[in-house]
């Protein structure tokens, strides 16, 4: 199978996003996955980057359809999920545009990408952040010291008050995997599993009400879900400077392979992988664009 590119976390900057398509366009992917905290900050005007127009309809689906001009029948399949700091309100506008065949929205679906099925998954366990559309309970309605609970914060769509108060995200996964097999599975995740070179915060010496705060901010029931599954691959961001920290974009649980596509510079990361050859250490890869 040919290459594939994942990049996370590129916050509706215009400047990544150029050079994600400069890339695209240049070595031509089989497939962009992208993993979530993709637009502009929800409490920001979702403009262009000229200040004018719609950030997604027009600047973002602007992107991939000149894209798709360029390489026609070589244009990537693109799979995306949202992140915490994206708004769900967006959320309709990403599904209407997967009617125009730009890129497949995957949240809490599974899609098929020649023999590999596809499963994305956008929430994260509680954060100290007040935008709650993606965040989940994690195994059980514990939050973290420093963090806020779903029920805390806003939202930018209503949510029925028994799905804020019990929904977690072990229970999702459950679901979305349910009778399905894994040998050939990839997962698109917003948020990393715990305890793992993906989801090291930079909270070093830092404490709440004494209690000193986990360095380790990732989801245990991903982690939990992935030691027990087993897929292919598992594709992550959400934790800008782990990769700094830890020293590594990359990690394995068991079979599974963890990529790590955020970064906390001004560059664009970007990972390219072979689906067929993720055992080759040196066949993926990281840049700083």
């Amino acid at each position: 199978m040919p290459v594939c590119f994942f990049t996370s976390d590129p916050h509706g900057r215009p400047e990544r996003y150029e050079k994600l398509w400069r890339a695209a366009a240049r070595e031509k992917p089989a497939a962009i996955f992208l993993g979530g905290d993709l637009l502009p900050h929800a409490y920001a005007r979702r403009t262009g980057p000229a200040g004018d127009g719609d950030f997604v309809q027009d600047f973002l689906a602007g992107g991939f359809r000149r894209l798709r001009g360029r390489l026609g029948r070589r244009s990537p399949r693109v799979f995306l999920v949202l992140g915490n700091d994206d708004g769900r309100l967006d959320e309709p506008v990403f599904r209407d545009l997967e009617g125009e065949g730009l890129w497949e929205y995957v949240h809490g679906r599974k899609v098929a990408f020649g023999d590999h099925p596809v499963f994305g998954y956008a929430c994260v366990p509680p954060t100290p952040f007040r935008l709650k559309d993606w965040e989940r309970y994690d195994v059980s309605r514990y939050v973290p010291p420093g963090a806020l609970s779903p029920e805390e914060g806003t939202r930018t769509v209503p949510v029925a008050d028994n799905e804020i108060r019990y929904a977690t995200i072990a229970e999702d996964l459950e679901k979305l995997a349910a009778g399905e097999g894994m040998e050939r599975a990839l997962f698109l995740f917003h948020g990393p599993p715990h305890e793992t070179k993906l989801d090291r915060a930079a909270l070093d010496g830092k404490s709440v009400d004494h209690v000193p705060l986990d360095l380790h901010v990732g989801s245990i029931a991903v982690r939990r879900f992935l030691e027990k599954r087993q897929p292919l691959l598992s594709l992550h961001g959400h934790v800008h400077e782990s990769a700094r920290i830890t020293g590594s974009w990359r990690d394995r649980i068991g079979r599974t392979h963890l990529f790590g596509g955020c970064h906390d510079g001004p560059e664009l990361a970007l990972v390219t992988f072979d689906l067929d050859d993720l055992d080759d250490l040196d066949a993926a890869t990281r840049r700083l664009l």
